[in-house]
């Protein structure tokens, strides 16, 4: 037989090449989360350019996020099936694609395909597999390595603001466009760092006894998705099983259905829905907002480089106090707080007047938005754990996509109707406090039941153990008595004789 360890997958090696990985998760993240967030410095003169109303022009945004979010499955059975360096490359062509056709559109409708869906793709590409492939290179330092990855969001973000204020005046829109799907192809850059781990060490597990042909089949698959490699089996489980499968069964491969079973993952679910009906209104209405109560626009563009540094230092903070030992066994509490205060800052808003008061709202919500962000995807892995993570996410994200598409035009809706941007900072406020108020509740029965069933589980184990023992000492006895019982026969026989004799 082969050696223990022989067939074994190396493990998360927690450095090395990974912080390289970090870096390239770091720019491709960062574009796919800012961008669309960006954009909202050209919406005003979009908006005044086509004659649309605010609610058609958040249109534009909310496409792409939710295109982003919604294409999270096909991200993910993509990864599965290439690897993330691949679709993170061809990710990065397709929103250069999207952006530099934007430039040529004569309508917003046209600017919805190009930005909202091209691009949102392609943003889609980038997100999922930069996340997962971190989930590979790192176990123990995981929550920093995440925090550092995230912070690409605040530095892109940081950076895009001002940016995108200079293009607009030099170049218009639609030049613009046209440098920034140029700069989008740097993703593609990013892409290239993203080295399989292990690829050249790939072999089988070493079979325990008794396991069968599906056990095989099983961890085969997972040692392939942590390579981040194509995923192959036994060639005769797939003569056997390849003819009987149908396309359900061909699906789940990729994404594992049965996670709508698990308890945890059902709670984050419904508390992320319900949380992204309000988490991006606020940062695409942020500059728009500034302008319509006279601010110039270049301070206007500079509240959201306020969000984005203190943004970029929330995030790995967060990471840093996440991965504490206090933290880290009750993460989910973080998390819930953290969204709560998020919606706490939108309620606080409308009472800002002036620019130093838009100043300090967008320092509070920057800090509350990294702190969200920064264990997004970390409290999710806690949950299901790294094997189930990449269904975990495609799942996620596909269901998040329609309150992500709702929110911004419903925030547009309320701005109108009633002709002030308050109402719509009331109401993403209101819906995050909910979503973390319900979070809470939920993993506080999630801990407790999840103690319950490790309590029970313990005691079968020791009333298993206890008649295992009682067994074995009655199989001892029996042992004992039935060895005496041979012995003590000779001497019965020679008693009888004794009283034969005597008789």
């Amino acid at each position: 037989p082969p050696p223990a360890n022989a067939g074994r997958a190396p493990g998360p090696p927690d450095g090395g090449w990974g912080w390289v990985v970090v870096f390239g998760a770091f720019i491709s993240i960062g574009f796919a989360y800012a961008f669309p967030k960006g954009l909202a410095i050209f919406f005003k003169e979009i908006q005044d350019f086509f004659g649309t109303s605010y609610s058609e022009i958040a249109w534009v945004s909310s496409i792409m996020l939710a295109t982003t979010y919604g294409a999270g499955p096909i991200s993910s059975i993509l990864v599965n099936r290439y690897g993330s360096r691949p679709v993170v490359m061809f990710g990065g062509l397709l929103c250069g694609i999207g952006m530099i056709s934007a430039a040529f559109c004569t309508s917003i409708l046209q600017l919805y395909i190009c930005v909202g869906f091209i691009t949102g793709f392609g943003l889609a590409l980038n997100l999922q597999p930069s996340v997962i492939i971190i989930g590979k290179y790192f176990l123990k330092r995981r929550p920093i390595a995440n925090g550092l990855a995230m912070a690409g969001s605040p530095v892109m973000l940081c950076t895009l603001a001002p940016l995108n204020q200079v293009l607009f005046d030099n170049f218009g829109w639609r030049g613009s466009f046209l440098i920034l799907g140029a700069i989008l192809l740097h993703c593609c850059v990013a892409g290239a760092l993203f080295r399989p781990i292990g690829a050249a060490t790939t072999t089988v597990k070493p079979q325990v006894a008794g396991e069968g042909k599906e056990a095989l089949k099983q961890e085969v698959t997972e040692d392939a998705v942590e390579m981040g490699k194509p995923t192959s089996v036994p060639v005769e489980n797939k003569t056997e099983e390849e003819g009987g499968k149908d396309c359900c069964e061909k699906i789940n491969q990729y994404l594992d259905f049965s996670l709508f079973k698990h308890r945890g993952f059902l709670i984050y679910l419904i508390g992320n829905v319900l949380m992204f009906l309000g988490f991006f209104a606020p940062i695409v209405f942020l500059a728009p907002y500034a302008k319509h109560t006279g601010i110039d626009e270049y301070s206007a563009a500079f509240l959201l480089s306020i969000l984005a540094i203190v943004d970029m230092v929330a995030r790995p903070t967060t990471g840093i106090i996440a991965n504490s030992k206090w933290v880290r066994p009750r993460i989910q509490y973080f998390f819930s707080f953290s969204i709560a205060f998020n919606g706490t800052c939108h309620l606080l808003c409308p009472l800002a007047s002036g620019y130093t008061g838009l100043a300090v709202y967008s320092a509070f919500y920057g800090l509350a938005f990294g702190m969200v962000c920064a264990m997004l995807f970390e409290t999710l892995m806690d949950l299901v754990g790294a094997a189930r993570f990449t269904s975990a996410v495609g799942l996620v994200t596909i269901a998040e996509c329609c309150t992500i598409l709702l929110g911004p035009p419903i925030g547009g809706t309320l701005i109108d109707t009633f002709g002030d941007y308050k109402y719509m900072f009331i109401k993403c406020g209101a819906v995050m406090v909910l979503a973390g108020t319900f979070l809470f509740i939920m993993n506080y029965y999630n801990y407790r039941a999840l103690a319950k069933e490790e309590k029970e589980r313990k005691a079968k184990e020791d009333d298993l153990q206890s008649v295992r023992t009682e067994s074995e000492g009655r199989n001892n006895w029996n042992k004992e008595a039935a060895k005496d019982g041979t012995e003590l026969e000779p001497l019965g026989e020679e008693q009888g004789l004794k009283k034969e004799m005597n008789g």
